[in-house]
């Protein structure tokens, strides 16, 4: 048996009203399920921005907002209104930062293997920062300088050789890693001597990122201090310690904040001597907490002495990271988020896989019923970023709320959505 949806999970601005049910912005959530349908992604708008202010006050201008977390053109334009750059990583990334009105200057292009139309996209936009993977991104920087002229400004991806505690799947600071530059091997020394010599690129710093949902601020810790002794010779002007703050997902976890991330980094760079400008990519942190899925339960399944199966109208196409890195989460009523949840269930989705599942153990009050609106929380991040059509589902509208009202960010997809792009 579990108590009431902990608090601490949910946005914000989460409230319980005097008949009991939860409202998030000032909007009603079965209300906004009446209205917008479901499943629905249901953002906080006074939680992102909180967090955004957090994470400038925190490492300063230069911040990034990591947009692979969750990107639409709303998002992008809050980030930018509350002093953050935005982390891009592919052509699509960048261009609907562009589209949504954020300066190129302000943009920071990743990517392991950019294409040339990628970089000549990121050139002619004139964006801020190229952070390069591999040398053959240099060759590739070198052909378009002899073609153009041009000479961006770049990071170097350094893998640092650390190891992190997460899954395998997001781990990207060990040796073994497709990202990046390996120190260990003096891959990273001859990228940046190379780059020094270059008339293609300006080398103005190095990049680094061990992985997602990383709890251990010593882990970064550790990170910093390869990076800081690997720098040193070479007097560059800006850190990038990348992104890869874990949030809590489910009851019993918990988490450094922004601010906490910043100062722990900052004091290893002072003790390790670092003069460089510090910065970071945060994503997950910053938009994880801020949503709740809302999806509309269809079926219940009893199999006494083994388990209760809840069907809703969504899974694995909204939320795919239980099916990627069985990641946990919890589940609530939105209509009595303070009751205690006495009945045991496994969320499970409407795909047509066995694994497509959405709490794997979870627990909802005992009057569950079949038309209910369930919730999930800390749904903003590589949801509806990492989303998809399989079975032809309709992607899931996505919705802002403050101040008691809700606006339509991303609209449910239609069935002739599905096939605009055939030929």
């Amino acid at each position: 048996m579990a108590g009431p949806i902990p608090l601490g999970l949910l946005p914000d601005t989460a409230w319980v009203s005097a008949d009991g049910r939860l409202s998030i912005g000032g909007c009603d959530l079965v209300d906004l399920a009446g209205e917008y349908g479901t499943p629905l992604f249901v953002y906080d708008e006074a939680h992102l921005r909180a967090r955004c202010r957090e994470a400038v006050a925190a490492f300063g201008d230069g911040v990034a907002y990591a947009s692979k977390a969750f990107l639409c053109g709303a998002m992008a334009r809050l980030a930018h209104e509350e002093g953050m750059h935005l982390d891009v990583a592919t052509g699509g990334e960048l261009f609907v930062a562009r589209r949504a009105g954020v300066p190129a200057d302000r943009l920071v292009m990743h990517g392991n293997n950019k294409s040339d139309v990628e970089l000549v996209m990121a050139l002619d936009e004139g964006v801020g920062r190229i952070v390069v993977d591999s040398f053959d991104e240099l060759d590739r920087l070198d052909g378009l300088a002899a073609a153009t002229g041009s000479r961006p400004r770049v990071l170097l991806r350094i893998t640092p050789g650390v190891e992190v505690h997460t899954h395998e799947f997001i781990a990207t600071g060990q040796d073994d890693s497709k990202f990046g530059f390996t120190v260990s091997s003096g891959l990273a020394a001859a990228a940046v001597e190379r780059a020094i010599a270059s008339d293609s690129v300006e080398l103005v710093g190095l990049h680094a990122h061990i992985g997602s949902q990383v709890f251990e601020v010593g882990a970064f810790a550790r990170a910093v201090e390869v990076l800081a002794g690997f720098a040193a010779p070479f007097g560059l002007a800006e850190l990038s310690v990348g992104g890869g703050l874990g949030v809590p997902y489910v009851e019993g976890e918990s988490a450094p904040s922004i601010s906490e991330w910043a100062a722990g980094i900052r004091a290893v760079c002072e003790a390790s001597g670092v003069t460089a400008s510090v910065s970071a990519e945060p994503g997950r942190a910053i938009v994880a907490a801020a949503a709740v899925t809302l999806y509309t339960v269809g079926t219940i399944k009893d199999l006494p002495g083994i388990r209760t199966y809840v069907a809703v109208d969504g899974g694995m196409s909204d939320n795919p990271r239980p099916v990627l890195y069985g990641s946990g989460y919890e589940t609530f009523l939105p209509r009595a988020p303070a009751a205690d949840r006495s009945r045991p269930v496994r969320v499970v989705g409407k795909h047509c896989e066995s694994g497509d599942l959405l709490v794997r153990e979870g627990w909802v009050p005992g009057d569950l019923m079949v038309g209910d609106v369930l919730a999930t929380p800390v749904t903003g991040a590589y949801g509806h970023a990492m989303g998809s059509n399989y079975n032809h589902v309709l992607r899931p509208a996505v919705v802002f709320v403050a101040d008691g009202d809700a606006r339509e960010v991303v609209r449910r997809e239609t069935f002739e959505d599905l096939v605009r792009r055939e030929a």
